[in-house]
């Protein structure tokens, strides 16, 4: 079994590290919150002291960080993992953030021969739990085939999409058709309720039909049940469409839904559900509508 660095341990981070300590893989996990590292610390992991620390004592290092820049600061800033990593090292990144930010990434782990892949994952944390998330890879096949029983830990889906880069372009795509797909079942849910129907009912009704989908499935009976714990935040998945439309802009290719829905998230961080699961990326046209989801009082 592999020594394996990981550095991020947050709502994903954290099942996922636990994953691959099921999988009997040896863990020295880092992460600037104590408590969430003595968490994975108490799970069965070796305590990191740093990211550089990290770096040198495992071969791979799994980093799932927000976005772009604190990626960019655990990997190569001062003390980063690169300081500390061997050549012939792997450093993997699961995080969602700009393909050319993975790119800049990797060529500085080139210069130090250090191998880099991209790595996003989708499924949110109870595919994480499960170890069923779908992962989307960018790199050098010889690359890929090093990380991927690794990552077959942590995903029942994992694909090289290509070169460094295509990982998180997938992820882009990926998170588009999600945050779409959550406004329109907004929409569509909001409409039934106000046409005095149980939403739950035509949920029910829609769901192993051509609308029915795995989005839907996951994110109708969370805002049914008006539970919004969030599995994946508001604030990062607008994050990830701003990436989308950057990396539109660079390559000339209209988003307009994207757009439109990056406004809603935006503005439904601003009234204070940043912190909610992207369920309730729902509410916005509840609140527009003066509507709320939700099965007729008895």
């Amino acid at each position: 079994m592999a020594s394996v660095g990981f550095v991020g341990l947050g709502i994903m981070g954290r099942p996922m590290l636990r994953n691959l300590l099921k999988a009997r893989h040896t863990v020295i996990a880092y992460g600037r919150t104590p408590a969430k590292l003595d968490a994975c610390i108490a799970d069965g992991a070796q305590r990191g002291t740093s990211n550089a620390d990290v770096g040198a004592r495992a071969r791979i290092v799994i980093t799932m960080l927000p976005d772009g820049p604190q990626v960019e600061e655990v990997v190569l800033g001062p003390n980063g993992i690169l300081s500390g990593s061997k050549p012939g090292s792997l450093i993997i990144d699961m995080s969602s953030i700009s393909p050319l930010v993975s790119q800049k990434i990797a060529a500085a782990t080139a210069q130090k021969s250090v191998d880099f892949l991209d790595a996003p994952v989708s499924g949110g944390e109870p595919k994480a739990i499960d170890g069923t998330l779908a992962i989307m890879a960018g790199g050098k096949p010889d690359v890929f085939a090093k990380a991927e029983p690794i990552l077959k830990c942590l995903g029942s889906s994992v694909t090289l999409t290509g070169p460094v880069g295509a990982g998180n372009a997938t992820k882009l795509a990926n998170q588009i058709m999600v945050a779409c797909n959550i406004a329109a079942m907004g929409e569509a849910l909001a409409l039934a309720t106000r046409c005095g129907l149980n939403p739950e009912v035509v949920f029910n009704a829609v769901k192993n039909g051509l609308a029915g989908s795995a989005v839907l499935n996951a994110k109708g009976p969370m805002l049914i049940a008006r539970n919004f714990k969030p599995g994946f935040k508001i604030n990062l998945h607008q994050k990830d469409l701003r990436n989308a439309l950057k990396t539109a802009e660079a390559n000339n290719v209209c988003l307009l839904l994207t757009a439109h829905v990056q406004q809603m998230l935006s503005s439904l961080i601003a009234n204070g559900k940043g912190e909610l699961d992207h369920s309730a990326i729902a509410t916005f046209v509840e609140t527009a509508s003066h509507v709320e989801v939700k099965a007729p009082s008895a």
